[in-house]
């Protein structure tokens, strides 16, 4: 087995690196960087650098893969190489991190001085004493959720990081009053060189006025983060209703089954209001708020049950998502959304171990929801047609078997009603519902809509016919029909 020996070249000038890491280079003749550019990079003498790899790999992840895998290939071929990293290998260190677990190689990491050590130091902050938390501002935005602050925020070595982190915080507590005035950010850039820069910058400003470069760091103030913050006044508030109020005590799973179900409908409606110009979205914010209600409603109950919290729901989903987008977090490759569906379908079978592909759709959903989940299953398998051509003519076949069961065909009496119209229609509302699927169109927000527009348009009718001192229910379906297509014209008019 290969070994490894890990060393750090400190945040900065050459004088920051430790003796031990000095002398582990001197003593190795085999030295890899894992960049270039960094200021002490010249102390390792004759060292490869990985920065091709950062050059041609698309994702980070990658390129710490690969890194890993070359370090292995020239310990396994060497015998003993050493490897140096920017700061101290411990902090903020994936290549190394993923270097420790790997089983194919011995690795022994040498502690180091960390970016860390001068940025407090610059920053008069005691780390522990400030509570500080140490994040990557490649996952800011997921790794702050729930935290306070204060942070110190590093690898912010691009605009898009310094935006990404920007919009994360998004606005400081409300226990922020406006005499502190705007929130400010500390910039830490260069420390340890003879251009090191130390500013504070208005948090607006950040992704403006800041010329990042991956020696720049980010000390964010205890702000606070509303996201986190709001949510937990928010399950505060359902467990003051179940301990105060009569109504809410009483409720269980199974009794909040029909608010769940209102709300949800309620928000599918804001969405199918929202305009173009950005109209709607205040009333898409309340009804998300009533159907976030209901989640954090239900996941309190359970907790009084002792079976899970909130915290339970957010992180199993969360898993469960990372799990079924292999493609994302993993070397799956799905390039189009056909192919996605296809991993999907075989990650849940594997997971919930169903008997076969039609098992997980649940059978008490909106019917057309159900047919289009069904064709879905199956034509993530193969079973489809090439497009919607391909399922036109479907439906003047199930129009056709339809007539007949009727008894619409040429010399036969109409049926109104009866088991063989029944069948004959449900396939004919299947069979549009499969043109919809090919066309990308969801049949339940299609005949939604088709309704609001009926229903807003019978209204027009009803006010067209009451200005005029007409009652509806007095005229007749010509009077009525005359009337409707007054009301179209004028919908229809520019």
């Amino acid at each position: 087995m290969g070994r490894v020996t890990v060393v750090g070249l400190g945040p900065g000038r050459p004088g920051l690196m430790t003796t031990e890491a000095r002398e582990a280079l001197d003593s190795v003749p085999v030295r890899w960087l894992r960049t270039a550019r960094h200021p002490s990079a010249s102390v390792v003498a004759g060292a490869r650098s990985f920065d091709y790899l950062y050059e041609s790999a698309t994702k980070l992840d990658d390129v710490y893969r690969g890194i890993v895998d070359a370090l292995v290939s020239s310990a396994t071929t060497e015998g003993h190489i050493v490897y140096a990293v920017p700061g101290s290998p411990n902090v903020a260190e994936r290549s190394v991190e993923l270097l420790r677990a790997d089983e194919r190689v011995s690795v022994v990491v040498l502690p180091g001085v960390s970016f860390t050590d001068l940025a407090f130091a610059r920053l008069g902050t005691d780390p522990l004493a400030a509570g500080a938390r140490i994040v990557d501002g490649h996952r800011f935005a997921v790794e702050v959720a729930g935290y306070r602050g204060p942070l110190l925020v590093g690898q912010c070595d691009s605009a898009q990081v310094l935006s990404e982190v920007k919009l994360a915080i998004g606005t400081v507590l409300d226990e922020l009053s406006p005499a502190d005035g705007h929130v400010t950010v500390t910039v830490l850039q260069r420390l340890g060189l003879d251009d090191e820069l130390v500013t504070d910058v208005a948090w607006d400003d950040l992704d403006r006025v800041v010329a990042p470069d991956h020696l720049t760091t980010l000390w964010v103030p205890p702000l606070g983060l509303a996201f986190a913050s709001e949510m937990v006044r928010l399950e505060e508030l359902v467990r003051a209703l179940r301990a105060r109020c009569p109504w809410d005590r009483q409720q269980t799973h199974q009794s909040l089954t029909r608010y769940l179900l209102e709300e949800a409908y309620e928000a599918l409606e804001a969405i199918e209001e929202l305009s173009p110009d950005g109209e709607g979205y205040e009333h898409l914010e309340e009804e998300l708020g009533d159907v976030l209600f209901q989640v954090v409603f239900h996941a309190t109950l359970a907790a009084e049950q002792g079976q899970f919290a909130l915290g339970d729901v957010a992180r199993n989903v969360h898993d469960k998502l990372v799990a079924r987008h292999p493609h994302v977090f993993g070397d799956v490759e799905a390039t189009t959304p056909e192919d996605v569906s296809r991993n999907w379908e075989q990650i849940k079978k594997r997971e919930k171990g169903h008997a076969g592909i039609m098992a997980s759709v649940p059978a008490n959903l909106p019917a057309l929801l159900y047919a289009h989940k069904i064709q879905g299953k199956a034509a993530s398998v193969g079973f489809d047609w090439d497009s919607a051509d391909g399922a036109m003519p479907k439906i003047a076949e199930e129009l056709a078997e339809l007539e007949e069961a009727m008894g619409a065909m040429p010399g036969g009496p109409k049926v109104p009603g009866g088991p063989a119209v029944r069948e004959e229609l449900g396939d004919l509302l299947f069979a549009v519902v499969n043109v919809a699927r090919h066309l990308k169109v969801d049949p339940e927000a299609a005949l939604r809509e088709a309704t609001a527009k009926f229903r807003r348009r019978f209204q027009a009718v009803e006010e067209l016919a009451t200005s005029r001192g007409l009652e509806l229910t007095e005229l007749g379906l010509a009077e009525l029909d005359q009337l409707w297509d007054e009301v179209n014209a004028t919908e229809a008019a520019p």
